[in-house]
């Protein structure tokens, strides 16, 4: 009983350092997607496409919820939003 009581209490692990700078990276706000697409190259060294791959990954991590609950969540909703535009257009459904 003592071993079930100490996996529960054990924290879950930790971000990595690349995932808390992408976390960090995403709280800022960007007029022109070009601009973020060359940060990404410059900071992350990897192709745009590669880190929407890692930050649809992380966003659905429970431990990226539980560092940023309130971005985690916007992302989240963000990507729902995007992902029910792209179904209703490939069905020709107007939303």
């Amino acid at each position: 009983m003592d071993a079930a009581v100490q996996i529960e209490t054990t924290p879950l692990r930790e971000l990595s350092n690349r995932d808390r700078d992408i976390i960090a990276f995403e709280r800022q706000w960007w007029k022109y997607a070009g601009a973020k697409e060359q940060a990404v190259r410059e900071l992350f060294d990897m192709s745009a496409t590669r880190y929407y791959q890692v930050l649809n990954a992380l966003i659905d991590s429970p431990i990226a919820l539980e560092a940023d609950p309130m971005l985690i969540k916007r992302l989240r909703r963000l990507r729902s939003t995007r992902q029910r535009a792209r179904s209703a257009r490939r069905l020709g459904v107007q939303l």
